[in-house]
């Protein structure tokens, strides 16, 4: 099928007007947060139901034509960068809350509604929704899914798999099936739990059950300010022993807060400081006002320089925003910069804050750090200039050097942004070719024909493992041979020709 012979029929799914497929609508769709590699789709089409998005599929399967489906663009990993000439299915008008039922604590949205609009919309029944990403403004809860996106208050709440029980899912051949359940207690295998996470790979949400919480009683945000990280790292590790399990605990560097304060958002932070941390505790009143003096009290234990409680939901607000706005500020100090996501033991943060500064050093480029302290997940900002040729791979390389430092410590190249194509062959950090080989089986059971979203998340395994299989392939037909010579008719070809 050729190109235009294929949006014909695809104009004859969805109307004229929710298919592009010149070449100056398709420029905002080469890549999503991740801008470091850009490819451009062959279209881009927004079906509006799971029946249009079905029969899109369907078409696009039996003509081999690869997809992907997309959410806001938000993400930074590459997920949504159609590298290999996809189509490139956008959910964005797919965008309505479905149901809410309050009695079970439970909302149905369709995969482009907006993380913090849901909040929003059931905030007048005392409800919200937990996963809060720093993009929540304009991410949507589809694109949350499939990268299982955490914010500032997974500490405690959890990220997005700890949140969604059930989803409706067009597979790649365009069937479509109901997974998980209403009330999170499935029987079977978990598959929710493996589409959750997989970015795209598997299949398209086109409906999503997710969890809605009763908001806190009360809520205390505490700001503290250092002269150096490891006495903030330090504090980190104090309050997660004492038993105290905040909210959300965030710190950000100094780079990182002389950026901030260029922006929209500004505190005021001292230029001089090396560090500060935001503590939020919430639940009943009288606790959460232990809590908070009991932090404020490790925090002075660990020389902090200034240490205070917002004094009004104004500054907390403005203390929040300002942490949410760091990814952003970093375009007042630096034409471009990439977002690594590592996650390491809390216990070795101040060590990996060292090894992140030599790096920064040996590269020449500037590292600013934002990041969920309280569980280990760290955000390099590593900034460079794109336009000076030899950057954007210094760039690359420079990040590649964080997550392995990450994961030799015993964490993880990837907390909540997910793997895309930007991390992908530092899977090989975390998975031996065995333990790849076994994730593409699985995809290879959802995904057999690999049209949907090809080339993410999982790299093929090295050629050893191709050669290995080999091996043992000739190892049992020759066993086969010895044991029963009179059966050589079953040996195959090549192990004959071996022989």
């Amino acid at each position: 099928m050729d190109k235009l012979e294929m949006v014909r029929e695809l104009t004859n799914i969805l109307g004229p007007n929710r298919v592009l497929y010149k070449e100056h609508q398709l420029l905002a769709y080469d890549c999503d947060g991740y801008v470091a590699q850009k490819a451009r789709p062959k279209a881009v089409v927004f079906p509006v139901t799971t029946e249009e998005v079905s029969r899109v599929v369907k078409l696009l399967h039996e003509h081999q034509i690869p997809f992907l489906p997309r959410g806001a663009g938000t993400g930074l990993s590459g997920g949504a960068t159609p590298l290999n000439g996809e189509v490139i299915i956008s959910l964005a008008k797919m965008d309505r809350l479905l149901h809410v039922d309050f009695d079970n604590m439970r909302a149905v949205v369709q995969p482009g509604h907006i993380n913090l609009q849901l909040t929003k919309k059931i905030a007048g029944n005392g409800c919200y929704y937990a996963p809060d990403p720093s993009s929540q403004s304009a991410c949507t809860i589809g694109g949350n899914l499939a990268e299982n996106a955490g914010g500032s208050h997974c500490l405690k709440y959890g990220v997005t798999t700890n949140h969604i029980v059930g989803a409706e899912i067009v597979l790649p051949n365009g069937n479509i099936v109901e997974v998980g359940s209403y009330m999170g207690d499935s029987l079977g295998y978990d598959l929710i739990g493996l589409i959750v996470g997989s970015e795209g790979t598997l299949g398209i949400a086109t409906a999503i059950t997710v969890k809605i919480l009763k908001k806190p009683e009360a809520v205390k945000t505490v700001m503290a300010m250092y002269d150096s990280v490891e006495d903030a790292s330090n504090t980190v590790s104090d309050v997660i022993s004492s038993g105290i399990i905040p909210a959300a605990m965030e710190m950000m560097d100094q780079l990182a807060m002389q950026a901030v304060d260029k922006s929209n958002y500004y505190v005021g932070y001292p230029t001089d400081i090396a560090a500060v941390l935001l503590i939020e505790v919430d639940g009943l009143a009288a606790g959460v006002e232990e809590m908070a003096e009991k932090i404020v009290h490790m925090c002075q234990k660990h020389h902090v320089r200034m240490v205070k409680v917002a004094e009004s939901d104004a500054e907390r607000a403005l203390w929040w925003s300002s942490r949410k706005m760091a990814f952003g500020a970093m375009g007042r100090i630096s034409p471009d910069y990439l977002v690594q996501d590592g996650v390491i033991p809390r216990t070795r943060l101040a060590e990996v804050l060292a090894k992140i500064a030599d790096i920064s050093r040996e590269s020449g480029l500037r590292i600013a750090n934002v990041f969920h302290a309280g569980d280990g997940n760290l955000h390099p900002l590593i900034l460079y200039d794109g336009r000076i040729p030899g950057q954007t791979k210094l760039a690359q390389e420079t990040g590649s050097a964080v997550l392995k430092v990450c994961a030799d410590v015993g964490g993880s190249i990837t907390g909540e942004h997910g793997v895309g194509v930007e991390k992908l062959e530092e899977m090989r950090f975390l998975f031996n070719d065995a333990e790849l080989q076994a994730q593409l089986a699985i995809r290879s059971v959802f995904n057999p024909q690999d049209l949907c979203n090809a080339g993410k998340l999982v790299p093929k395994p090295s050629r050893c493992v191709e050669v290995k299989r080999a091996q043992q392939l000739f190892q049992a037909e020759q066993a086969v041979y010895d044991g029963f010579q009179e059966h050589t008719s079953i040996l195959s070809p090549a192990y004959k020709e071996a022989k």
